[in-house]
């Protein structure tokens, strides 16, 4: 099968979704699937799977595709997706004339997918939902991303949503009477991971991701009051959101440690390193929608998990797989961090069961469920 993913965003990227795109794209191709990716090259042509240590399959083939005005005007600072589009319509009509047209396309972002079933109708794409677009957009824009959304829901050959939430409230706003396949994040298992100093766990908590509001990570700072004698390593944010949680670090408690971005390869390293890891998400639309690619990330790496009590991650854990504290307490959160560093018993044993269930949520497990989808989407 030729498959056309299309990503109108620079790769590499520094969000998760760079990192869920690289490994879903090589994970197909070492299915079997022939893959030419369609993305926008960073600033330094960076290979956009190789800068996330992800080893590029024969089988993927690189079509980078600008979103910036052609020479002479190069240089100008504008950018667009409808260029993107104009270039990657050139890219599949030329392909279909030298009989090379894709059989399927896939896109998870909504306007690129509603652009592209108008273009090449006679293509099948699936569609990979990621959250509810018109639930979230501004108010002035909600009625025609909703328009552009259930157009792409309806015409889709196939859908596929990461949370159940995203499925249901889909299908409820939408009046949806077809399958969403929900297929979660996943991960790439590493088959040894150092041995960890559990009666030290306090000395060794870290969060890893983005610095977003609804991520959390600033219920996490506050919860250090509360946490005397700990040390905490956020990795991720952006400078000005690193100051701006820097500042509202309590007077006393924990360590608190800002360790910024790091390559994805660089993080993975510390996950492996760390005991207990946090997800500290708020109990807003995002989170309720999101299937966190750090929290497989922390399972691989074999380290026991504090999460916020949301539907999404009660998709994925138990109630006895992980310490569960409310959203938006950071109180609280500390109290469940608290009770792993003086149980560093129960927190190996926890760390060590999520490890082995993270086996069920590979890039390749879940790249076998998408190629089923599609084979039936095109039959």
């Amino acid at each position: 099968m030729r498959l056309l993913y299309v990503f109108p965003e620079p790769l590499p990227l520094p969000r998760a979704r760079g990192i869920q795109v690289a490994h879903t794209v090589a994970a197909l191709a070492r299915a079997d699937i022939s893959v030419h990716l369609a993305y926008v090259p960073a600033a330094d042509n960076a290979d956009p799977l190789s800068a996330y240590g992800v080893e590029r399959p024969d089988a993927v083939a690189l079509v980078p595709l600008s979103r910036g005005l052609s020479a002479p005007l190069s240089w100008l600072p504008l950018r667009s997706n409808r260029l993107f589009f104009r270039r990657l319509r050139g890219w599949i009509e030329n392909e279909s004339g030298h009989h090379r047209r894709p059989a399927l396309i896939m896109a998870r972002h909504l306007k690129i997918a509603h652009a592209l079933l108008d273009a090449f109708p006679d293509i099948p794409l699936l569609y990979e939902a990621h959250e509810v677009f018109a639930e979230v957009a501004p108010p002035d824009k909600r009625e025609r991303l909703a328009r552009i959304e259930e157009s792409v829901l309806r015409r889709a050959a196939a859908l596929v949503a990461v949370t159940h939430g995203v499925a249901d409230d889909l299908k409820k706003r939408y009046r949806l009477d077809r399958d969403i396949h929900v297929l979660p994040d996943a991960v790439s298992w590493p088959a040894h991971i150092p041995e960890k100093p559990w009666r030290d766990a306090g000395r060794h908590i870290v969060y890893a991701g983005s610095f977003f509001p609804w991520k959390g990570a600033q219920d996490l700072v506050a919860a250090a009051e509360w946490l005397p004698g700990c040390r905490i390593e956020l990795i991720g944010g952006s400078p000005e959101r690193i100051r701006e949680y820097q500042r509202q670090v309590p007077a006393h408690g924990a360590e608190v440690v800002f360790s910024g971005h790091l390559r994805h390869t660089e993080t993975l390293k510390a996950l492996s390193e760390a005991c207990i890891a946090v997800l500290p998400n708020r109990a807003e639309p995002n989170s309720l929608w999101s299937s966190p690619l750090k929290l497989f990330e922390y399972m691989a790496a074999g380290c026991a998990v504090v999460a916020a009590d949301l539907p999404s991650v009660r998709e994925v854990l138990a109630e006895d797989e992980a310490v569960w504290a409310p959203p938006g307490d950071p109180e609280a959160l500390a109290a469940g961090i608290r009770r792993l560093v003086d149980n560093p018993e129960q927190a190996r044993r926890l760390g060590e069961g999520l490890r082995e269930r993270a086996k069920r949520y590979t890039w390749e497990a879940r790249a076998r469920q998408l190629v089923a989808i599609m084979r039936a989407g095109l039959s």
